[in-house]
Parts: structure tokens; sequence; C-alpha cells
């Protein structure tokens, strides 16, 4: 871990923040363009799903930032399924107008190869844009493998074109990539635990916690 970086649990004044570099991250992606086609609105259409995302981490997983705000992870702990969030339907209307059906699509597609048994759901790992190639996302990562080597779990997340070279290098191993219906593809990526069985995908039951992620 890079020493120079500095990370902290996130506080519940910090969602807007970590929602806001999320969004930054992402909005440069073929993934983005595809959620919100309109780039007028794109940037705060994905700033207000991710606030809905980091808040429900807060109470079912965890949110780590360096202390510059500029790099972030947001994750679950799914040792048993995660209930959606509060009024999730009425409040993604509301984030994300027309375009909320195509943020179901990718929870959907996503769903599809979500494991089953106990994990951790790495949902984000996001660098602001201009802070990517900086230590910072590596220096997450290898905070995010401490924490779950200490108890043993494995972890799942899905990336974008372009991230699986910095979490091959934590341990990361891609599986079959998602389809996202008319949009771009997503690759799955899993990190066994020490002593962990081949991690099974769910091919039925859809997604508690959404979509995926962005830069290191």
């Amino acid at each position: 871990m890079n020493p120079s970086v500095r990370i902290r649990p996130a506080r519940w004044a910090d969602r807007q923040g970590v929602a806001t570099l999320i969004a930054d991250a992402l909005h440069p992606s073929p993934l983005a363009a595809w959620l919100v086609p309109d780039p007028e609105s794109r940037r705060q259409v994905l700033t207000d799903v991710a606030v809905i995302w980091v808040e429900h981490a807060l109470f079912f997983g965890d949110v780590h930032l360096t202390d510059d705000l500029a790099a972030a992870t947001v994750g679950f702990h799914r040792y048993r399924p995660v209930p959606p969030p509060a009024s999730y339907a009425a409040r993604l209307l509301d984030a994300a107008g027309a375009y909320s059906d195509r943020f179901t699509a990718l929870e959907g597609a996503l769903g599809q190869k979500q494991p089953t048994e106990p994990h951790y759901h790495l949902a984000f790992l996001a660098v602001r844009t201009a802070y990517q190639r900086g230590g910072r996302g590596s220096a997450l990562l290898a905070h995010h493998r401490a924490r779950l080597d200490r108890i043993d779990l494995p972890s799942w997340t899905a990336v974008t074109a372009g991230a699986e070279h910095l979490l091959a290098r934590h341990g990361y191993a891609p599986r079959p990539p998602v389809a996202v219906p008319d949009g771009p593809s997503l690759c799955p990526m899993r990190r066994n635990s020490r002593c962990a069985e081949p991690l099974p995908n769910n091919s039925v039951q859809p997604i508690g916690n959404r979509r995926q992620d962005q830069h290191a």
C-alpha cells in the first residue's frame, strides 16, 4: 500500500462527495453514455443515482475514501441477500427519469452473474479523472484486500473495459463478460478467499445492489 495515500471510512456527510467522484470517474465511459445518452444531463443523473447506492452501502456495506476525496470504494457485505434501497423504484425514477429502465436493465444483467454464496460485492472503485494513474486506486485495493483477507471473504465486482489490469494485480480473475442490452460489455471479476471454493453464479435472482464501477 502506498503510505502517502491516507484512507479512511466515509461518514454520512461524505455521501454527496463520494457520489460526485463516482459520476466524474464513470462519465467518460461508454457505459455512462449508454446509461444516459443525453450529454447535458449525464453527469447529474449519474451523481443522483450514485447517491442512492452510496447511502445504501453506509447501511449494508462500507465506503472508504482517500483523505483528499479523490478516490473511493463502495461495497456491500453479502453474507445474505441485501435488500434494495428503501423506495428504490421511486427514487431511481426521480434520479434517472426516462433513463431509469437502462439502470434497471444493467442491474438485471449483472444479477445473472452475481455469486449466490457469501461474498463482498465491490460495487464501485472510483478515482476522479484528474487523479487517475496516481496510485490511489491501487492503494484502495490494497486496503480492501487486507480487510477481506482478515475475514477470509471472497470478493466480486464488474468493471468497464480498461479497469481489469489493475484489479488483476490485486488478485481478481476475469469471468465471462456481461453484455448489456444494446450497450457495452462489462467484465465481471472475482477474488477468491484463501480457502474458497469457486463461486457459483446466480442465474435467477435479481441483484440486490446494482451496477458497477469505474476506474482506478
